[in-house]
């Protein structure tokens, strides 16, 4: 447990970009609720919200593009690795679960 009383986790780029999704949602429907209220200073913050908002979505299309396109990266190359060498990945693949049985069976 972390000093937050949030359970410690590992956070993948899939999840921060789901994350923040939900974020920019929620900060659009509060954009949405605030529609009706006046003033000059709410519709200049709302102004600078939407702003943000829209920027924000652009960087978070553009990193999850870029994720898409590594991982179909890496996965192109292990799928040409393996045809390359089908003995030493089934070599590799049978050490790697021979490790991990071991690990399992000492607990």
């Amino acid at each position: 447990m972390s000093t937050n009383n949030l359970p410690v986790r590992d956070v993948t780029k899939e999840q921060l970009i789901a994350d923040f999704k939900v974020v920019i949602a929620d900060a659009e429907a509060l954009l949405k609720a605030t529609a009706s209220q006046g003033g000059e200073a709410i519709a200049n913050l709302r102004t600078k919200t939407e702003e943000s908002l829209a920027a924000a979505k652009v960087k978070m299309a553009d990193a999850q593009d870029a994720l898409v396109e590594r991982t179909k990266a890496a996965a192109k190359v292990t799928d040409e690795y393996v045809h390359d060498n089908p003995w030493q990945a089934a070599g590799i693949a049978a050490g790697i679960g021979l490790l991990i049985g071991l690990l399992i069976g000492r607990r």
